[in-house]
Parts: C-alpha cells; structure tokens; sequence
C-alpha cells in the first residue's frame, strides 16, 4: 500500500486513502468542513511543509522562471532545495519521515500540496527524502 505523491485539489484515485496536506496554509475561501470533500485533504500536516523564509525562495524562482530568466530560477531552486532538506534533517520533522516510511509499508494514504508542477514543488523534496528512508511510493 505505498504512498501517493498528490496535488492537493485534484481528483482521488481508488486505493488513495487518506490525504494529508503538507501544506503551511489552508485552502483560500474552502469552509474548513469541505476541505476533505472537495480533495483538498483530510489531515493538515503544516510541519512538512517549508518554513516562510525558504517559501518565499521558491516563489522567487517561480517568478524567475515565469519572467524567462531559467538560470536565476534554477539557481533559487538549488537554495530552495537545500534549504528545505536541512529544515526536513530536524527532529521532529526527520522523526515523521521515518514513521510515514514504515507506514507506507502498511496502510494507504496520500500526501501533498497545491502546486501544479510537482518537480518545482516541495512535494518533491518529500518523495525524494521519503524514498531514500525506504518508503513504498506509487510513481
């Protein structure tokens, strides 16, 4: 029953089992009570996602790769991705990953953010950190 590496607000697939949203704020103008029903997620899980001060790198090098300027946006990246994984080394976060890692072993659940383009997403800081610990994880 391995992990699924999802964006929040989309579709379930059978098997998903339950969402969690590793996310550091809700979904704008969705009532707390529909966040599960309308795909959003069914647990929020804000301590997997990056602190405010290593967001805001990642939306820079969003912004730089929307304005064309790929180099700079590669280059916020790079800081973005270390950063992040730093941040994920410190208990209790590192301690998390090593429980969700055995879990996928044993139960179906689901993990994610809003991103759409996963490879510019700290999602896929997660999977990459979540497989290196042994996780199960859907491709």
């Amino acid at each position: 029953m391995p992990i699924r590496i999802v964006r929040l607000g989309t579709p379930r697939t059978s098997g998903e089992g339950l969402r969690i949203g590793t996310v550091r704020r809700p979904p704008r103008g969705v009532p707390k009570a529909e966040f599960a029903s309308r795909d959003f997620y069914d647990v929020w899980y804000p301590e997997l996602s990056p602190e405010p001060e290593t967001m805001q790198i990642a939306l820079q090098s969003h912004h730089q790769q929307d304005q064309g300027q790929t180099a700079e946006a590669d280059k916020l990246w790079k800081q973005f991705d270390k950063l992040f994984r730093r941040q994920l080394a410190e208990a209790p976060a590192s301690r998390t990953l090593d429980v969700l890692a055995a879990l996928s072993h044993h139960a179906a659940f689901s993990m994610g953010c809003y991103c759409e383009n996963e490879a510019r997403c700290h999602r896929s800081i997660l999977r990459s950190l979540l497989q290196d610990k042994g996780a199960d994880i859907v491709s």
